[in-house]
């Protein structure tokens, strides 16, 4: 089978609120599944805020300084704000292999690939999902969330990684319901970045990423 299109490459400025995000995101997977538009890889910045997933334990909710908002994808809690690049991946599985489980893998691979460029040797957890690395004190920490949602094989949600953001702002919650483990960014860990940066890191490692999901045979 020939190579798929890339997808759509759209990066959002300023910060884009959460609750059309999640409309919009609706409204284009709905569009990808019916034919009448084209996968999409949407890069934005959030407001602070928390979004709670499925399986969002409320006492895990330590201090709600931010607005909440039910995100619908899977996982728990989790933090957006400035100096984080969020990733909202909308891809037609029925072309790239139906498999959920592979595509979650994947989307981990693709961060730390970026991260790569960076000097970051980030990696996945066995049993947590995420992208983990080693902070300047030499702990486990983790310095990007996937929580995903596939609808109608469209997949929603994404990735969100910590480039400068203020890492108190993740301790009005357990992220991701993990207690244990610190969160790290790329600023903490030294490695100076702008968003444009990222960018370009993700756009450069995007193909390897789309080449592993495969089109469907």
């Amino acid at each position: 089978m020939d190579a798929l299109p890339l997808p759509e490459w759209t990066i959002a400025s300023g910060l884009t609120d959460y609750a059309a995000a999640l409309a919009d995101m609706e409204a284009r997977a709905a569009a990808i599944h019916a034919g009448e538009a084209r996968e999409r890889i949407w890069l934005l910045e959030h407001p602070p805020l928390y979004t709670a997933g499925t399986s969002a334990d409320p006492a895990e909710l330590l201090d709600p300084r931010f607005p909440v908002y039910d995100a619908g994808r899977g996982g728990r809690y989790t933090y957006h704000g400035p100096g984080q690049r969020v990733g909202y991946v909308q891809l037609d599985l029925t072309k790239r292999g139906r498999d959920v489980r592979a595509y979650v893998s994947e989307l981990e691979g693709w961060v730390i690939d970026a991260l790569a460029l960076f000097g970051v040797a980030a990696r996945r957890a066995d049993g947590r999902i995420g992208i983990w690395t080693d902070d300047e004190n030499g702990r486990e920490a983790k310095i990007g969330a996937i929580g995903v949602r596939v609808k109608r094989w469209v997949t929603m949600h994404g990735f969100s990684l910590n480039v400068t953001p203020n890492l108190a702002h993740f301790g009005g919650i357990v992220p991701c319901g993990i207690a244990e483990f610190p969160v790290t960014s790329l600023a903490a860990l030294g490695k100076p970045a702008t968003f444009a940066d990222v960018d370009t890191a993700l756009a450069r490692t995007l193909p390897a990423f789309l080449d592993k999901l495969g089109p469907t045979d």
